[in-house]
């Protein structure tokens, strides 16, 4: 591998067996540099707590060096062959929680990979919220999410909301893949269909908590989106239409028929949706609209009520 001659040099060789962890984390950091990754120095540490199978962190957050802590490991062969295998991956542009296999979110430690959309530290703020709103309702208490992907929201209300019921829809098998791990885990009900369509038609009139994050880039930007993102994340998972709120209009018209009165809905949107947003959830009968930020400032969350 160009810029990592560590990782290249043959098992035993004296270079590959002196180099610390230290000296790999910088290596890395370079290639990551060079192909294009801002965020490198720390992508290099994750990559590294991968290989050598470290505590998330471990090599973050200590006193000292620029890489702290990591001087007095000395990694195996077999850690600097995973660690080039790694970063050949990212440096090739794959998203970095496809090439560790998972995401953080919130507490929780998520398993992703190829197929399914990566979450994003702004959408705890609507998981946050999602959670907020089931608890001030009583029990039984009842949560479906929609689109849920590798099953991000759905997984946090029902860690953040004990005894309550939480299902969750998918389209894609491939996102359906990696959502069954997490859903399993967290003890989330993973239906298989198009939004509503495999939900019970028990449960009409009965969800206090309805949420959905949507796809919603305009169809023109996808071209746009950075390319980690664009060539390797699901498209079923970023495209929302001609104005990205094509999905969002469809469930702002399913909510009322399966909440709750005082039940609500929550969906992600985009920073310059807010105001289409709000006038598709109130077309759809939906009352209390308003929006939420996130901690950018950003409008990230439009709420509606049933009423």
């Amino acid at each position: 591998m160009s810029g990592l001659p560590d990782l290249d040099a043959a098992p035993g060789g004296a270079r590959l067996q002196r180099a610390s962890a230290g000296d790999l984390v910088a290596a890395v950091t370079a290639q990551l540099y060079a192909a294009g990754c801002v965020s490198a120095p720390a992508e290099a540490r994750w990559l590294l707590e991968e290989a050598l199978e470290l505590a998330p962190g471990e090599l973050a957050g200590r006193r000292g060096e620029p890489v702290p802590g990591a001087r007095a490991l000395q990694p195996s062969t077999a850690a600097r062959a995973r660690l080039a295998a790694m970063t050949a991956r990212r440096a090739a542009g794959e998203p970095l929680q496809y090439v560790v296999g998972w995401a953080p979110f919130g507490p929780l430690r998520l398993a992703v990979g190829p197929g399914v959309f990566v979450p994003r530290p702004e959408t705890e703020g609507l998981a946050d919220l999602a959670a907020r709103r089931l608890r001030a309702h009583p029990e039984p208490r009842l949560a479906v999410d929609l689109c849920s992907g590798c099953g991000a929201i759905a997984c946090f209300v029902a860690d953040a909301v004990p005894g309550a019921r939480v299902l969750a829809t998918e389209l894609d098998p491939g996102a359906l893949a990696w959502g069954r791990r997490n859903a399993e885990r967290h003890g989330v009900e993973l239906l298989a269909g198009d939004l509503d369509d495999p939900l019970p038609p028990e449960l009409a009139g009965r969800v206090q908590v309805l949420t959905a994050n949507v796809p919603y880039v305009p169809s023109d930007q996808i071209e746009l989106l950075p390319h980690d993102v664009r060539d390797h994340e699901p498209r079923l998972a970023l495209d929302g239409g001609p104005d990205g709120l094509d999905v969002l209009r469809r469930v702002a018209a399913l909510a009322p028929r399966w909440l709750a009165p005082g039940g609500v809905l929550l969906s992600e949107i985009a920073e310059d949706q807010g105001a289409a947003a709000t006038r598709a959830l109130a077309d759809a009968g939906l009352g209390g609209v308003r929006l939420h930020h996130d901690l950018a400032g950003r409008h990230r969350v439009v709420e509606g009520v049933r009423p």
